[in-house]
């Protein structure tokens, strides 16, 4: 039963076939605009209505963000891409795939790394650029052609070696920048991007590193399903038996009891089935899971909450320039978003602190450990533009 009324939840959800743009350059809906400063006439009341974060705050953010995007901007190459080590998590390292190509060879063929090319290209976004308006528009414009020129027969997005991570964050990328920018070219892309995860959904109603993979992890799942969000909602097609059979398994994934009841495991099935439900990456991964799909369930959604605030300062002190860091907050400030409250003002603070900090003097943030600094960077750069509210992912 509860399942059914998730599932009617997200789909009840109205596709904005307009996605998030500004009823004016430069603003966003919250009435903001693309530096963060309040826009005349809506600022003081739209501070009062959703006063999730600090002003001062949220403009030392922008202007951090601002830097990094910056720094970002002259790491792109000709050919609109960003580098980055291909590889998936090994223990506490990153392993790197033998086939791929790394960031020296990506550099000379302008291949780069698909997954990083979205990520910064949704950093760009979340400024309030477009392809074809804002400072960034050529940044945005190339990084969209890039990614659409790497689209397979099968509808695989990859570059460089890169898997279905990476295919899940492009499909996410063009579904937020079509959807604000659309054009017949990038759709068609897109649509052919949705049917690969579609058509790619294994029997337990999941997905792994490679597309037909029979195994399932949450993390992967979790890509897929925000990608497969995002689509639906700018009015690409998604069969509702593909979220169904995903929230399934996301559901499936919860700890029923013991000192972890109400957390998600990392796998279900096969090898290490039933382990790791102490990962907070995973859980919040799963967070944005239910709140993608409508349920704000407190029952639900307390256990991870509480779990995320407990743990994230024991991950920032031992993962603070490592991949666990920047993918676990990237679905946590999603999480805690969607929640909305005090507990948002709470962790968007303490979260904002600690990437003041930790921004090198040339604009960009460390990940020493994953696919390297333009990821960090990236990743940084949307976490501290939450309140700008451009992109899609992080409105209501």
């Amino acid at each position: 039963m509860l399942t059914l009324l998730m599932l009617t939840a997200c789909l009840a959800q109205v596709p904005d076939p307009q996605g998030q743009p500004a009823t004016e350059q430069g603003q966003s809906s919250a009435g903001q605009s693309s530096t963060g400063e309040a826009t005349p006439g809506k600022a003081k009341a739209g501070v009062k209505d959703d006063a999730w974060f600090d002003r001062a705050l949220a403009d030392r953010c922008a202007a951090a963000a601002d830097r990094g995007l910056r720094w970002l901007k002259t790491q792109q190459m000709s050919s609109g891409a960003w580098t980055g080590l291909v590889g998936h998590k090994q223990g506490d390292n990153y392993s790197v795939l033998a086939q791929s190509i790394l960031p020296e060879g990506q550099r000379k063929r302008g291949e780069g790394h698909i997954g990083v090319t979205a990520m910064c290209g949704m950093a760009f976004l979340a400024g309030g650029n477009l392809p074809d308006r804002g400072e960034y528009k050529n940044v945005v414009r190339l990084a969209e052609n890039f990614v659409v020129e790497h689209s397979q027969k099968s509808g695989l997005l990859s570059s460089a070696g890169t898997r279905m991570y990476s295919h899940a964050f492009a499909t996410l990328f063009l579904a937020e920048v079509y959807g604000m920018a659309a054009n017949e070219r990038t759709k068609v892309t897109l649509e052919a991007a949705v049917n690969m995860i579609v058509d790619s959904q294994n029997q337990n109603g999941g997905w792994r590193y490679n597309a037909f993979d029979r195994n399932t992890d949450l993390s992967v799942t979790v890509c897929q399903l925000q990608a497969l969000r995002a689509s639906r909602n700018i009015g690409i097609r998604v069969p509702t038996g593909t979220i169904s059979k995903a929230m399934k398994y996301v559901m499936a994934s919860r700890v029923r009891n013991g000192r972890d009841q109400g957390l998600f495991y990392y796998k279900i099935y096969g090898r290490g089935a039933y382990q790791k439900p102490r990962e907070y990456s995973i859980n919040a991964a799963a967070l944005t899971a239910l709140a993608s799909a409508g349920v704000h369930d407190d029952d639900l959604c307390d256990p991870v909450l509480t779990f995320l605030e407990r743990e994230y300062d024991s991950l920032h002190d031992y993962y603070g320039n490592h991949f666990y860091y920047w993918y676990g907050n990237y679905y946590a400030a999603q999480g805690f978003y969607q929640f909305g409250g005090p507990r948002l003002r709470a962790f968007y603070a303490r979260m904002a602190k600690d990437l003041l900090r930790s921004q090198a003097s040339d604009g960009r943030w460390r990940n020493r450990v994953g696919p390297g600094d333009q990821m960090g960077a990236a990743m940084a750069c949307i976490l501290l533009q939450m309140p700008r509210q451009y992109l899609p992912i992080f409105q209501r």
